[in-house]
Formats: structure tokens, sequence, C-alpha cells
């Protein structure tokens, strides 16, 4: 049986992946952090770490959902004790230099990061980046939607959406994407990728990636309709990264859409 630690559980995310872990006879819920709400937890009668190294010490695999901040904060801790755990992580906002902190942790252990834990939307980017390939010539414009909430534009999953077509025409996406626009801008670029965010009420998450040519043009579009798809999308993730070797992998790996 897997002992599993939840990383940021007292959040949305946080408390339903102690749902679907607690329910799962292949798992084992052996620890859980957070910052805040903690006496909810405790009344939950959760196994709650007082500090991250007494949290890494009590599981043998983490799945985290908790902020950049936080994030950080577990990967540093886990650096500075040398307490290495195979660990999904599913937050998103991170500068290059705090992915890099991330790909240097992840030659002690393996780490799977993914700005979005659907399989739909695994497979969303696979198919994206064929058609970018394929239709050389369309625009591509991706627009993402998400609930009031949401702190980071645009989402993580647009900009790995973005970054899947930009790799398949072999552009640099720091080059070519475009995040806004207003005024008189002139036309359109040829290698332009336009990345857009809405945000309003619950939303729990729509991406729609289009590719627009002269008289025709294709949208492909994934709609998240719970927040239970990430959760189980992570979990199965999880089981799968337990037994790998030390690197960094996607879901799309897990999901052997890599091979």
């Amino acid at each position: 049986m897997l002992q599993v630690g939840i990383f940021g559980a007292s959040g949305r995310m946080g408390s339903l992946l102690i749902q679907e872990v607690s329910k799962d006879e292949n798992l084992q819920l052996s620890s859980v952090y957070a910052r805040d709400n903690i006496q909810e937890l405790y009344a939950q009668n959760l196994p709650v770490a007082k500090t991250i190294k007494d949290f890494l010490d009590s599981c043998a695999c983490i799945i985290d959902f908790s902020s950049k901040e936080g994030s950080l904060e577990l990967m540093q801790t886990a650096k500075n004790h040398h307490i290495y755990k195979p660990m999904v992580i599913g937050t998103t906002g991170f500068s290059q230099e705090e992915f890099d902190m991330l790909q240097a942790l992840s030659t002690h252990c393996p780490i799977l990061y993914a700005s979005n834990m659907s399989m739909g939307v695994a497979i969303l980017a696979k198919i994206s980046a064929i058609v970018a390939q394929t239709l050389k010539d369309s625009d591509i414009e991706i627009v993402e939607y998400h609930h009031r909430h949401k702190k980071d534009a645009p989402s993580g999953t647009a900009l790995t959406l973005a970054q899947a077509c930009a790799e398949a025409r072999g552009l640099d996406l720091q080059k070519v994407r475009v995040s806004g626009r207003d005024g008189i801008i002139g036309a359109r670029s040829k290698d332009e990728i336009g990345v857009m965010s809405i945000r309003g009420g619950d939303v729990v998450g729509k991406h729609n990636v289009g590719f627009y040519l002269d008289g025709e043009y294709l949208e492909l579009t994934h709609n998240a309709t719970s927040r239970l798809t990430f959760v189980k999308g992570a979990i199965c993730a999880l089981k799968w990264l337990a037994a790998k070797p030390n690197g960094i992998y996607t879901i799309q790996d897990s999901l052997g859409l890599n091979a």
C-alpha cells in the first residue's frame, strides 16, 4: 500500500484529494500539511504534520496542490534535509529560475509536473501539436476561461498548450506569444501565438485552441466540469510515478503519449 502525503491539504483541491485517497484501497493517507485552516484538519482526525520536515518523513510519496510559494518551500526543505520522495506537483506560476529548481530536485527523486492533471488536456496538447505542424499557415489563438478567484494569467495550461504548438513549429514561445491586444497594433504577424484569458463566475476550466485559415478554421476545446478530474488524474499519475527512476516527467509520459 502506497503511503501518500498531501501538501496543501486545506485548499479546495487538497480536500478532494483527501477524500479520494482515503477511498482508494491501494493508498494510505499517511501525512497532510497546510498553513491555513489547520484546526479543520485536526477535527477530521487526519495525520497532520507540524512541520514540512515532519511531513516529508511521514510519507512515501507526495501530491502537491498548494501554491507556488508552498511548492518552493517544500522543495527547499527536501533539499536542505536530503529527504527525497516521488512528487506529483500541480501548482502553477513558476518563473524559469524556479522551474530550474524543480528540475534540479528531480535529479534526486522522480517528479511529475503538470500545469493540468486532466487526461483530456494531455491529449489536447498532443493533438494541438500535430495540428500546428500540419496546418503550418494557420493563425493559432488560445483562449482560456477560469473562475473569478484564479490568481495567475494566462493559466499554466494555456501556456503548456501554446508551448506544444510553438515547439511543433520550431518557434520560441517567449518571442511569439501575445497575451493582450489594444489600440492600433498593426496586422497580426505570421508566427504570432495569441494566449488570452477570461475570468468570471465559477468556471472550473475551459481551454480553446483555434487554428484559423482563409476560408476555414478548426477549434479544439476542453471543458473541465469538476475539479475531481484533476484529482483523479493526479492520483493516477502518482501510482505511475512511484516506481519510476529519478527525473522529471509530464502527464503525457504517464499516459504513454510520449512513447
